[in-house]
C-alpha cells in the first residue's frame, strides 16, 4: 500500500537499511529507530500506520514494547509484526500474545515481508473504516436521541422528557428529604403577538424566551417547554421561598429584552412557583399543578408578576 508510513525498529544498522530501501522501493514511508524507548516516543508523536518490531533490543524487548503499545489507547491500532532470529513456538506465542499482529521469523524473503504488510494494512484499513462507520452510526443515534427529547422550536426539553426528569427528581426529593421548586411561565398576551404581527413573529419571540431562561438558571436545572406560550422549569435543592430570586431575574430579564419582531412593544410573563416538601404535595403531578395554579393567579393579579403556591 503506497502512502502508508511504516516504523522500523531494528538496532542492526545493516538489517535495517537493507529493510528500509526495500519498503521504499515499495512506494512506503519509513521511520527507522534503533531502540524500544525511541520506538514509543515515535509511535506515540509520528502518524504511523505499521510497526515492524524486532524482538530483541538493547534498552527494552520487542514483547514489553508491543505490550505497552497495544494498552495504550493511542497507538494500539497500530498492527505490529514482531520480526526475530528467534523461531520457536515459545516465541512466537510470546510475541502474539503481547498484542502483535502477525510473527516473522528471520531470515525471511522481501516478498513474504511485503506479503504480510500488505494483509495488515489491509485489515487496518477496514478496521479503520468500520469504526469511521460505528463513530458516524453514534452521532446520528446520538442526533436522534435529541430530537426525541428536544422541542423543535425551541430547542429546550420537550414536555414528555421534562415529565421523565421531573418524576425522579421529586423521587429523590422525597426519599431524602431535600427541595425541589418548580416554576411555571407563561407569556402574557401572547394570542395578541400572534394576531397583530403574525405567527413568524411570535414563534421569534418564543425562541428569545427559551433562551432568556436559560441563560437565567443553573446548570443543575432542567427547562422545558410546557405547550404553546408556556415554559417550566425545576430547581433542585431550592424551596420556593428562595425560587423568587431567579423568578425575579426572568421576569426583569424578558421585560427589559428587545424583540425586533414586535417594533418596540414589550413581552412580560406570569410565573407560579410551588415546591417540596410540602403536606399537600407527594407526586410530581400535584407538584405541577400547584405550580400552575400560582401561575393563574399571578394573571388574575394583573400579570408580569410572580405568586408562590400557598
Amino acid at each position: 500500500m503506497p502512502e502508508a508510513t511504516i516504523l522500523l525498529v531494528e538496532d542492526n544498522k545493516a538489517q535495517a537499511k537493507k529493510v528500509k530501501d526495500f519498503l521504499k522501493r515499495q512506494g512506503y514511508e519509513v521511520i527507522w529507530v534503533e531502540n524500544g524507548t525511541s520506538a514509543i516516543k515515535t509511535a506515540k508523536t509520528e502518524s504511523v500506520d505499521l510497526i515492524l518490531l524486532d524482538l530483541v533490543l538493547p534498552d527494552l524487548s520487542g514483547t514489553e514494547i508491543c505490550r505497552w503499545l497495544k494498552s495504550n489507547s493511542d497507538t494500539r491500532g497500530i498492527p505490529i509484526i514482531m520480526l526475530t532470529a528467534k523461531g520457536s513456538v515459545t516465541d512466537k506465542v510470546t510475541g502474539l500474545e503481547a498484542g502483535a499482529d502477525d510473527y516473522l521469523p528471520k531470515p525471511y524473503s522481501e516478498v513474504e515481508l511485503n506479503a504480510r504488510i500488505y494483509a495488515c494494512l489491509r485489515t487496518k484499513a477496514l478496521q479503520d473504516e468500520l469504526r469511521e462507520k460505528n463513530r458516524q452510526l453514534e452521532e446520528l443515534l446520538a442526533k436522534v436521541e435529541l430530537l426525541a427529547i428536544t422541542d423543535p422550536l425551541t430547542g429546550l426539553y420537550n414536555r414528555r422528557h421534562f415529565e421523565n426528569v421531573l418524576a425522579k427528581e421529586v423521587r429523590r426529593a422525597v426519599r431524602y428529604g431535600s427541595s425541589l421548586a418548580c416554576m411555571m411561565i407563561d407569556i402574557d398576551h401572547f394570542k395578541k403577538i400572534n394576531d397583530e404581527y403574525g405567527h413568524h413573529a411570535g414563534d421569534q419571540v418564543l425562541k428569545n424566551v427559551a433562551q432568556i431562561l436559560e441563560d437565567n438558571v443553573r446548570g443543575i436545572d432542567t427547562v422545558a417547554r410546557w405547550g404553546g406560550e408556556e415554559f417550566i422549569i425545576i430547581l433542585p435543592h431550592i424551596k420556593k421561598e428562595d425560587a423568587m430570586q431567579p423568578a425575579a431575574r426572568i421576569k426583569e430579564a424578558v421585560a427589559q429584552h428587545t424583540f425586533p419582531e414586535l417594533s418596540g412593544k414589550k413581552v412580560t410573563v406570569s410565573i407560579g412557583i410551588a415546591s417540596v416538601p410540602d403536606p399537600s404535595i407527594d407526586n410530581e403531578e400535584k407538584l405541577i399543578n400547584a405550580a400552575d395554579f400560582a401561575m393563574y393567579e399571578a394573571k388574575n393579579k394583573g400579570r408580569n408578576r410572580i405568586e408562590i403556591a400557598r
